[in-house]
C-alpha cells in the first residue's frame, strides 16, 4: 500500500518503508536504521518525524487501520454495494481484492495487526468494526431473503466474519496448498465460488421462508 502521487513526503516515504519492514519481520524485529535504510534518509530524520520507534508504529498503526476503515465504510454507505450485484464487494477479502495491489504489505501487517492487538488496542477496535459490518450485512441479505439470520445472528456473523479473516489470517499457506493466491483476482473468484456453493444450502433462506 504506497501513498498517493502527492503523498511523497519524507515523512509518507518512512511510514510506507516501516510498513513493509513491520508486515514482513515484525516491528520488534526491525531497527529505526533499517527502516531509514530503506527510505533512504538518516535515523535522525525518522526520530525527527516520529520521536521513536513506538512512534512509527503508533504511526503505521494508524495509517493500516484508516486504510481498512475506508474500505469498510464503502462497504457499509448508503451508496455501498448492491447485495443483488454478483460482482459487489461485501466481504474484507473482497475488499483487499478491490482496492489494494497483490504485493500491498497492508494484509500481512493487519495479520500482525489483529493477532497481536496493536499497540494501542487499535486491533481489537478494528475486530469489532469487522464484527459490526458483518452483523449489518447479515442483516441486509436476510432483508432481502438471500440468507437466514438464524437462531443466534451474532454467532452466525461471528462465524461468517471468522472464515472471512482466515483468508487473510491463512493467506501464504492457502497460497501454497492451492497453487493460487486468495488475494488476487483470479484466485478470489476461486474461492468465492466454492465458499458460496458451501454456504448456499445453509446460509440462504428456503423457499418456504424458514431459517436455517
Amino acid at each position: 500500500m504506497r501513498s498517493l502521487p502527492e503523498d511523497r513526503t519524507a515523512r509518507a516515504v518512512i511510514r510506507d518503508e516501516a510498513l513493509r519492514l513491520f508486515a514482513a519481520h515484525g516491528p520488534d524485529a526491525v531497527t529505526i536504521r533499517q527502516v531509514a535504510t530503506a527510505a533512504s534518509v538518516s535515523p535522525g530524520l525518522v526520530v525527527h518525524h516520529f520521536g521513536s520507534k513506538e512512534g512509527l508504529r503508533e504511526a503505521v498503526d494508524r495509517y493500516v487501520v484508516g486504510a481498512f476503515e475506508e474500505m469498510l465504510g464503502q462497504m457499509t454507505s448508503a451508496s455501498g454495494p448492491d447485495l443483488f450485484d454478483p460482482s459487489a464487494t461485501r466481504s474484507l477479502a473482497e475488499a483487499v481484492v478491490a482496492h489494494l495491489p497483490p504485493d500491498s504489505p497492508a494484509p500481512a501487517y493487519l495479520r500482525r495487526l489483529l493477532l497481536a492487538d496493536g499497540t494501542d488496542g487499535s486491533g481489537r477496535r478494528l475486530f469489532r468494526q469487522l464484527f459490526d459490518l458483518s452483523k449489518a450485512t447479515l442483516a441486509e441479505l436476510a432483508r432481502a431473503g438471500l440468507a437466514s439470520p438464524g437462531a443466534d445472528p451474532d454467532v452466525r456473523a461471528a462465524f461468517l466474519m471468522a472464515n472471512d479473516l482466515s483468508v487473510l489470517l491463512l493467506r501464504e499457506h492457502l497460497t501454497d496448498i492451492l497453487g493460487s493466491d486468495p488475494l488476487t483476482r483470479d484466485g478470489m473468484a476461486r474461492w468465492a465460488r466454492e465458499a458460496m456453493a458451501v454456504y448456499g444450502p445453509g446460509l440462504l433462506a428456503n423457499p418456504e421462508g424458514g431459517q436455517q
